[in-house]
This record gives C-alpha cells, sequence and structure tokens, in this order.
C-alpha cells in the first residue's frame, strides 16, 4: 500500500512538472511575441528622444524677454529666440500655449522654441512663433562658469575694499524695487539688499542692468525671496551718500539663483 502511494505521488509529482514546464513556455511565448512590438515602440520612442524635439501644451505662467514658463512643461525653461508677434515672452503670459521645441544635453535645463500657438475661441489655435534665426542664450550662466564669481562676505559701507577690484563676484540676498527722484523724473529702480548668513544686513548694491534671465529666475522661483546674484561690479557709490544710505555699489545682474 504505501508502494502503490509513493508510485502515485512520484506520477502526481512527474504530471505537476510537465505542467509547470508546459505553462510556462506558453508564458514565454506570449511574452515573446507581445514583446516585438512593444520593443519596436521603445526603440520609436528612443529615437524620436535622440532627436531632442519635445512637445508641450499648457498655461504660460511667467514670460521675461525670451524667456517662458509652462508649468505643464516641468524642468524645463522655454526659450524664444526672436520676436512673438509684437513683443516678447511676456504676452503670453496667462495663455494657453503650445509648441515643439529642442533639447541638448549641453543645456539639459533649456528648451529652444520651434514654435508655439496660442489657443483662442472654442478649439481653434494660431500660430504666433515660428524660429527664424540662430539662438544666442549669452544671459544664462553655466554652472562651472559661475566658479568665477567670488562671494563677498562681512561687507561693511566704510571698507570700499571689500568690493572694489573684484569685478565678478556674488552676493546673497533679496530684489526689490525702488521708486526714485532723478532730476525732475521718478523712475523705478532694482536694488538687492545684501545678507549675511545670519540674515543681517551688509549693505545694498544699485543695479544698473538686470539680465532677463535673472528676473526670470527670481520670479519663476517666486516661493523665495532670497537668491544669489552674479554681479559685475561697477562704481562705488560716494561716501556721503554711502555713510548714510548703506548702498555700496552700482552692478550689472548678469544671473540669479539659489546656488
Amino acid at each position: 500500500m504505501a508502494l502503490r502511494i509513493g508510485n502515485s505521488t512520484e506520477r502526481k509529482r512527474n504530471l505537476e512538472k510537465v505542467t509547470r514546464v508546459l505553462f510556462l513556455s506558453i508564458l514565454a511565448c506570449f511574452f515573446v511575441m507581445a514583446g516585438s512590438p512593444a520593443c519596436k515602440k521603445g526603440v520609436e520612442e528612443e529615437a524620436d528622444s535622440q532627436e531632442g524635439v519635445i512637445e508641450f501644451e499648457g498655461v504660460a505662467k511667467i514670460g521675461v524677454g525670451k524667456y517662458l514658463y509652462v508649468p505643464e512643461a516641468p524642468g524645463f525653461d522655454i526659450v524664444i529666440q526672436g520676436q512673438v508677434e509684437s513683443g516678447d515672452a511676456s504676452i503670453l503670459v496667462d495663455k494657453e500655449v503650445r509648441g515643439k521645441g529642442e533639447f541638448s544635453p549641453e543645456r539639459p535645463s533649456i528648451l529652444v522654441a520651434n514654435s508655439i500657438d496660442v489657443k483662442e475661441s472654442g478649439r481653434n489655435w494660431r500660430n504666433v512663433f515660428t524660429k527664424t534665426e540662430d539662438v544666442t542664450i549669452d544671459d544664462y550662466l553655466e554652472t562651472k562658469t559661475r566658479e568665477e564669481y567670488e562671494i563677498l562676505k562681512d561687507l561693511l559701507f566704510d571698507q570700499r575694499e571689500g568690493w572694489e577690484g573684484k569685478g565678478k563676484a556674488k552676493v546673497y540676498g533679496s530684489l526689490f524695487k525702488e521708486t526714485v527722484t532723478v532730476g525732475e523724473e521718478q523712475k523705478e529702480v532694482y536694488k538687492i539688499l545684501i545678507l549675511n548668513d545670519k540674515n543681517q544686513e551688509l549693505g545694498t548694491v544699485l543695479v544698473d542692468n538686470l539680465a532677463d534671465s535673472a528676473l526670470f529666475y527670481t520670479k519663476k522661483l517666486r516661493l523665495f525671496e532670497r537668491f544669489w546674484f552674479y554681479l559685475t561690479i561697477k562704481d562705488t557709490v560716494e561716501w556721503r551718500i554711502r555713510s548714510r544710505t548703506s548702498e555700496l555699489f552700482h552692478a550689472d545682474v548678469v544671473f540669479a539663483g539659489l546656488f
């Protein structure tokens, strides 16, 4: 009896093995057959990606000069080289847009727009931009280039050697706009309040020129109030004004960011 049970058990085990083998074979064939088109699709997608063309569609939230920010195109700052109808990227703010752009491994966060359409009433789209010229991005500092800018620390209004002769430098602080009187006219100017690592005020920079990329990033990163500003230092403020206002020097802001 025990032997018959043993033989029956053995036959049952062999049958189970055969069944498992057949099942695995059929399953393998299914994946091979199904995998062919999937692999083909993957290759096609990879080929499209290698071409570097990306389509985007969404509502434009920030536009400064040639720079456009569309939240639905995460990870990219869209660059528009040329005129958008009668203006620049700012005329697209709060409008629903779609378009195509190219990116390159050298600047993975930049998407150069090839074309942009604006959605009008109903389902109609109207083309407002088509690239017709080469792209020039001369106000975007690469990470490696930023290393050339010296950090200004422990600045004092009565120690001009802290900034004079530095040329390229960077300061940490906040950007603000102020209305000043020049002659008989009033105009708005940008200034930077410099802070140290303890958030103590060290002085103020008078901004003569603010690059579009710098203003764009301060608006895009609006959840942050303080940035690193990359400067080209210019003239020192006169002593009689500097001692009264702590305005240290004039500068051109070439870039701004969180690092």
